[in-house]
């Protein structure tokens, strides 16, 4: 069943009303059985834990093309998420045996999306996406990275998958505190033919080894710049230098990085444009 979030974080204009109170009319009263009991559409294109770009969705023979940053994602445990390119939605979901040996069928149900209005998302789209992933459910096809699900009546979404970004190569900008500037966002590359990794932290440059091995990115001794600058960034700094000098568990999901200590701590990094 398709519910709005309560908590809005921007006011509705009167045409993203309208456009929006059709999805709850398209809702389905069906219930799924299970929660993410398979993983593979028909093509063996794995579908749970993977990041889906949407490229399109097709209502009543109308092509609507998805903005660039739609997508969703439907974890192992049965949960989905994703966005409409300007607005989020979450779901229960459940990927089910079609019982016909040719594949699977993808079922979202309480199926949530916030209320944002805009300007590049065309309000038309996002009612279509509604329309379609709240219907009931949605036979699977898929096949070089590409997949398709599609209604009883014919309405389809297609998506593609999205590769993570590299570890190596890429600037990772570190979520922690900057110069007030603006030049001194911190960042880090890692160097896969060198084993190492350079960048900067809130206030001075850092360089170390990195080796990776096993899920584990063992970071060397850092050999920094001897700046000084105001409190605040330099306890950012002193908790980032924590990390290195030890080996630390690491995460990719897109464009963000996860690293965790061996003691629990957590910083991410998104890969910077």
């Amino acid at each position: 069943m398709y519910r709005q979030k309560q908590q809005r974080s921007t006011t509705l204009t009167a045409a993203a009303v309208v456009a929006l109170v059709p999805l709850a009319a398209a809702c389905g009263s069906e219930q799924a059985d299970g929660t993410g009991s398979g993983s593979v559409g028909a093509g063996g294109e794995r579908i749970t834990g993977v990041r889906w770009s949407i490229d399109s969705v097709t209502v009543d023979g109308t092509t609507h093309r998805a903005p660039d940053a739609a997508h969703v994602r439907i974890d192992d445990g049965g949960e989905a998420a994703g966005s409409t390119g300007c607005n989020g939605f979450s779901a229960r979901a459940a990927v089910e045996d079609r019982g016909e040996g040719d594949g699977r069928r993808v079922r979202l149900d309480d199926a949530m999306f916030t209320e944002k209005a805009c300007a590049k998302t065309p309000a038309d789209f996002e009612k279509s996406l509604g329309r379609v992933l709240t219907t009931g459910p949605l036979t699977t096809e898929s096949e070089g990275g590409r997949l398709t699900l599609t209604t009883a009546d014919g309405d389809t979404v297609r998506l593609s998958r999205s590769e993570d970004a590299s570890l190596y190569g890429t600037k990772w900008a570190v979520d922690a505190p900057g110069r007030k500037d603006g030049k001194g966002r911190a960042h880090l590359t890692f160097d896969q033919d060198a084993k190492s990794v350079s960048g900067r932290l809130p206030c001075n440059h850092v360089n170390a080894g990195a080796t990776v091995s096993d899920g584990l990115i063992t970071l060397g001794a850092p050999s920094t710049t001897r700046m000084m600058c105001e409190g605040s960034l330099m306890d950012a700094e002193k908790r980032l230098l924590g990390f290195f000098d030890s080996k630390v568990d690491y995460r990719i999901d897109h464009e963000t990085l996860t690293l965790t200590s061996e003691d629990g701590a957590t910083v991410r990094a998104v890969a910077d444009q």
